[in-house]
């Protein structure tokens, strides 16, 4: 068994590798808080956290400036009877200028143990819908009579995979959240918009430096040809299990605090706030993040998970 997980997770990494040779840009979500975020870029978390876990988040991204990114995510996971398996269901809903663009995902996870049994390896598969609009009525146009400049309602598929290996105290995972490219409005030769296949590799540790205190570093990187590569870094204290107080690093992009409550067993907020240190933040006043996490245990697991991800 551990020589065909070695050989699957090799022949995913080539392939993924092998698709980024024909991709040309960078269009995802960005999340500063990716650590309790997972589920959406990688479909191996679903009901990992061994309980229904539901999310939500709100991020606005450069405040201040016009037409600037905000987004929308919610979704929902959990093990179900079979206990390896677990599935989940995700929204995201973003908001550029004058486009926008909704996903509406289903995610399954199947586990296995590797190592001991304390140690999980899930592949994962996602798959729904991308609905992308554009409203020109919201540009400020030249030409009024220009024929290229028109409305756009456009769909299309999302199909993703990930691997996502953990145990109570670490996390490594890749993935791609579509592995479609899709086109938009091919037919005009001079405006084209294209879905780009992503590929991200994340992972953590929680390091317990005495009862009440523990440490949890963790990363983010995303990769798509034609486009830099992006790196989080981020590092969190959870004090009495009960609070959360970190700092992030965008490699060349921004700076962060990080900051989270847990309410009680089953609740949790988290806020984060993110500084530019490229030259656009001349033109805003920084990026704001909150989300708000709700969980009851299941069957597989009568109790709420105390891991820190």
């Amino acid at each position: 068994m551990g020589i065909n997980i070695k050989r699957a997770l090799f022949f995913l990494l080539c392939s993924i590798v092998v698709c980024l040779q024909e991709v040309n840009a960078q269009q995802d979500s960005q999340y500063s808080q990716y650590m309790y975020n997972t589920v959406s870029i990688n479909p191996g978390y679903a009901g990992s956290r061994g309980m229904l876990s539901t999310f939500g988040m709100y991020r606005n991204q450069w405040v201040g400036l016009e037409g600037a990114p905000e987004t929308l995510n919610f979704s929902v996971n959990s093990p179900i009877g079979i206990k390896r398996v677990g599935v989940g269901l995700s929204f995201i809903s973003d908001r550029i200028g004058p486009s926008s663009e909704d996903i509406l995902t289903a995610d399954f996870s199947y586990s296995i143990p590797v190592f001991n049994p304390e140690t999980k390896l899930s592949f994962g598969l996602k798959a729904g819908i991308n609905m992308f609009s554009l409203d020109v009525n919201k540009l400020d146009i030249e030409n009024p009579n220009d024929v290229n400049l028109i409305n756009r309602n456009l769909t299309s598929p999302v199909v993703g995979i990930g691997f996502y290996l953990h145990s109570k105290k670490w996390y490594f995972g890749v993935s791609t959240p579509n592995m479609l490219e899709t086109e938009h409005y091919d037919e005009i030769a001079v405006s084209t918009a294209t879905e780009k296949l992503h590929f991200y590799a994340i992972g953590g540790y929680v390091f317990n430096l005495n009862q009440d205190l523990k440490l949890k570093p963790a990363f983010l990187v995303k990769a798509v040809s034609g486009a830099p590569l992006a790196v989080d870094v981020s590092a969190n204290f959870q004090l009495y299990n009960r609070f959360s107080l970190g700092a992030s690093y965008r490699w060349d992009a921004a700076i962060g605090a990080l900051a989270g409550f847990n309410v009680s067993d089953n609740i949790m907020i988290g806020y984060a706030y993110d500084y530019d240190t490229t030259p656009l933040q001349r033109y805003n006043s920084g990026s704001h993040e909150i989300f708000l996490r709700f969980e009851l245990g299941t069957r597989v697991r009568n109790s709420v998970n105390p891991r820190f991800f």
